[in-house]
């Protein structure tokens, strides 16, 4: 499920090779909407691993659905149904993103799978660069193929640096001679976790402004630190680090889209939980473009097991309804765009964003004298950030002043003393701490009712058990208000209706 641009992403492998249909019966699931004519047809011309899911969807502006359909560029047949899918989502006015996601049909990935990077044992750089093309030009007509990704997760022994541009280059320039009104989007080595070779050698193209780049950054990508670590200090250096190896781009100007990430929705991983708000931080700090793996409640076939469940997937195991509600809720925030193109509604302004509960600081009832609560980011409140660290009420002389120890924060015009000032500080720089009458620093938090007040500053350093959560506020630039944001639904409410408009 993709954000902000309703993208879907239809994945491919590039080898002629494939499997017979497992004997084992498939599953009945519990049908929440009518089954497909077709169905047999896709049973039939599809792989071990080949979970074909073709979803008939009303229009609903901004959603976004990904597709593992399993196709081989040398069989016209297999791209028949690959065409019927992108024509029904066209109708639909759903974008896609094409992505070339494994040679040989199975489940991805590892480093000794032969599919890891060129040269490798299922990996023909020649057949993929063939396959490349032969996708660009069968899409080229298709206006809602909006993207190509030319390779999921480039990994193993075999993987470096000259060949990835040798190849990258070459795919990107097919792609853009058979289709030039995709953008190209390329993918970095060790599992898409690594673009920093290009801090000092960009890519060299015949073309420009049409050039993504993509990484992936899931919470067991660092479990140990997440289960070992202070939450402020881990955050931190896990940012550092992916702002090393990939944000950096954004500095140089490129788009950067967060194509892979998730958790266990079960909510039961405490490493994934705190993963997720420090995400949540970092994405909406940098109004990132995402993709979230994944849509798909269980398979019917998957690594030698019928019917195994996803939890990671945002549909149950019967796909009649989503996995967990309040995480869909949670992530809504940064589902909408804050800034960028077309998106200037409003003066530039700063919000105050919760990323732990997902919602915003915002005044009640426009009071000035109502306690400061959480709320929607939609109507969230408009702020200035000033050199000094006030943070004013954007068109006011009111500002954020602390008042004591679990006592409401409040709104003052006096902001020239320290309980005025307001600094990010901890590794994470998420906590937002001021001073109270008597000098004792505190920090921003939330009371048991989403009110914001001011405590002591929890969880700052060393102590691996302690969670910092609460006291987590990211200060974001922005640039929509409430009603560019209207026209994006959230996530949970299309969910609601979704097993209705899904065939499978």
């Amino acid at each position: 499920m993709y954000r902000k641009e309703p993208w879907g992403s239809i994945s491919y492998t590039s080898s002629s090779s494939s499997s017979p249909p497992p004997s084992t019966t498939t599953p009945r699931r519990r049908h929440c909407h009518s089954p497909i004519s077709k169905k047999s047809k896709l049973d039939n011309n599809f792989g071990r691993e080949g979970s074909v899911f073709v979803i008939k969807i009303q229009p609903i502006s901004k959603l976004v659905i990904g597709y593992n359909l399993v196709g081989v560029y040398k069989s016209t047949k297999k791209f028949s149904i690959n065409r019927e899918v992108v024509s029904s989502l066209d109708k639909n006015k759903v974008m896609i993103i094409l992505d070339n996601q494994i040679s040989k049909p199975g489940w991805c990935c590892s480093d000794f799978d032969g599919n890891g990077f060129f040269g490798d044992q299922y990996f023909d750089p020649n057949d993929w660069l063939k396959g490349l093309t032969k996708v660009a030009t069968i899409f080229k007509n298709s206006t809602n193929v909006v993207a190509m990704s030319l390779r999921n997760e480039l990994r193993g022994p075999k993987q470096n640096v000259s060949v990835w541009y040798r190849y990258m280059q070459k795919g990107a320039e097919v792609i853009h001679v058979a289709n030039p009104n995709v953008l190209v989007i390329m993918s970095g080595l060790s599992y898409d976790k690594d673009l920093s070779f290009l801090q000092t050698q960009p890519v060299t193209l015949t073309f420009n402004q049409k050039l993504v780049f993509e990484v992936h950054w899931y919470g067991f990508s660092n479990s140990e630190e997440w289960a070992t670590g202070n939450p402020n200090e881990v955050c931190g250096r896990v940012v550092d680090n992916i702002m090393e190896k990939a944000g950096f781009l954004l500095d140089k100007g490129y788009p950067l889209f967060i194509s892979e990430w998730g958790i266990d929705q079960r909510g039961t991983n405490e490493n994934d939980n705190r993963y997720l708000n420090c995400f949540l931080a970092w994405a909406a700090d940098h109004d990132l473009d995402w993709a979230l793996w994944t849509l798909a409640g269980s398979y019917y076939f998957r690594q030698g097991v019928v019917g195994m469940e996803e939890f990671y997937g945002v549909l149950n195991w019967d796909w009649c309804g989503p996995r967990n509600s309040s995480f869909l809720e949670k992530i809504s925030a940064v589902q909408s765009p804050l800034q960028g193109p077309g998106l200037s509604n409003t003066r530039p302004h700063k919000i105050i964003f919760h990323p732990s509960t997902g919602l915003c600081v915002q005044r009640q009832m426009f009071s000035f004298f109502k306690p400061l609560t959480l709320g929607p980011c939609s109507g969230a409140e408009h702020w200035d950030y000033t050199p000094r660290e006030t943070l004013t009420i954007k068109g006011t002389y009111y500002c954020l002043q602390s008042d004591g120890i679990g006592k409401k924060a409040k709104l003052g015009l006096i902001c020239t003393d320290y309980s005025s000032k307001w600094e990010p500080i901890s590794a994470s720089k998420l906590h937002l701490s001021s001073k109270i009458s008597n000098g004792t620093s505190v920090c921003l938090d939330i009371d048991s009712n989403n009110n914001i007040v001011t405590n002591n500053c929890k969880c700052l350093t060393n102590d691996n058990n302690c969670d910092p959560s609460s006291q987590w506020f990211k200060i974001i630039n922005a640039t929509s208000g409430s009603s560019a944001s209207k026209s994006y639904f959230p996530i949970s409410s299309v969910l609601q209706s979704f097993g209705a408009n899904l065939l499978v």
